[in-house]
């Protein structure tokens, strides 16, 4: 399998991740913002909607969206309940990555780290990312607060949301000083069996 990957992406790592965890082995094309690895992808055609990660399997098909990357390469591995209710409890949280925790911790991590986005990083926008993403690592927090996974077991939703939150202070300037349960989850998702860094 070839992965079409962005190092610095969240989006990408948590495949990496996933891959790292599960010993599944792939090739990877890494693809930075502006490089011509990504513009021979784009007109290759193999980036399903047009962004990373995009994972080639053997026989043609490539996937997109990276959730849905985790969901294929995690199927019959210990981060895939067997049990159907933790497994809608595990994609529930996945669903609310994309949808409320990304466009967030990650859009705050990008318009500081990138310079490209500078000119879209005005004060009242990083202030209104900042209150919204602190709201949004508290909701975490209390989900951790009682157990050790967000769904009592280790899932792709704690890979999924590893991925933007572990940096979300020192990339996103996001302050978890108050939250030592998001903190320990952390941790315990670094000591898994097999993790790799970002730039791993």
């Amino acid at each position: 399998m070839r992965l079409y990957s962005m190092p610095s992406s969240g989006n990408s790592y948590k495949v990496r991740l996933l891959a790292a965890l599960t010993g599944q082995a792939l090739e990877r094309v890494d693809c930075g913002a502006g490089s011509a690895a990504l513009a021979e992808a784009k007109a290759a055609g193999v980036l399903p909607f047009g962004k990373l990660p995009a994972l080639a399997l053997d026989g043609g098909t490539v996937l997109g969206e990276s959730n849905a990357i985790l969901c294929f390469l995690g199927e019959e591995t210990r981060f895939w309940p067997e049990d159907p209710v933790l497994r809608a409890q595990m994609l529930g949280w996945m669903f609310w990555e994309q949808y409320n925790h990304e466009p967030v911790i990650a859009v705050r991590q990008s318009l500081l780290c990138y310079p490209d986005r500078a000119a879209d990083a005005t004060p009242e926008r990083m202030a209104d990312l900042l209150a919204r993403g602190q709201a949004l690592l508290a909701v975490m927090n209390r989900a951790v607060g009682g157990q050790d996974w967000l769904t009592g077991q280790p899932s792709l939703a704690d890979i999924c949301l590893y991925a933007y939150t572990h940096s979300a202070e020192t990339r996103g300037g996001f302050d978890l000083s108050g939250m030592p349960k998001l903190r320990a989850w952390l941790a315990r998702v670094a000591a898994l069996p097999g993790h790799v860094a970002i730039n791993g």
